[in-house]
């Protein structure tokens, strides 16, 4: 049980900070914004409003310093790059090698090892003209 609290706990501080999950903190200004809307105007509805405030652009009203207060508004620059770099450990000698080449059976392609069934199959090599 404690894991898993401290688990939920280490996500949410990752999404807070990492992501604009902190603009839910701001929902209750859309309730209150749609409140002092709903008694200038009895007949509007939440998804009027939302339409107004969100599917409409920036609309320079007379309360548009509160129109900016509402989630996902602005943009707070909430940025994050996480790089991880592994730098693999070096295990290399600088010892001289000398490499030893036996040229004893060297193999040549010739016509008449292939097989009649290995040419017709679908994956065939490459054919010189």
């Amino acid at each position: 049980m404690i894991k898993r609290s401290l688990a939920l706990a280490f996500l949410l501080l990752y999404l807070f900070s990492t992501t604009e999950f902190h603009e839910l903190l701001r929902l209750p200004a859309v309730f209150e914004h749609f409140d002092s809307h709903k008694k200038e105007t009895p007949t509007i509805s939440l998804w009027e409003f939302l339409c107004i405030h969100y599917a409409h652009g920036e609309v320079q009203d007379d309360d548009y310093d509160n129109d900016m207060k509402l989630p996902f508004k602005t943009h707070d620059g909430c940025n994050s790059q996480n790089f991880v770099s592994l730098i693999p450990e070096q295990k290399y000698s600088l010892a001289k090698i000398n490499p030893s080449i036996s040229r004893k059976h060297t193999h040549k392609y010739q016509a008449e090892f292939t097989i009649s069934i290995y040419l017709n199959t679908i994956w065939q090599p490459p054919k010189l003209c």
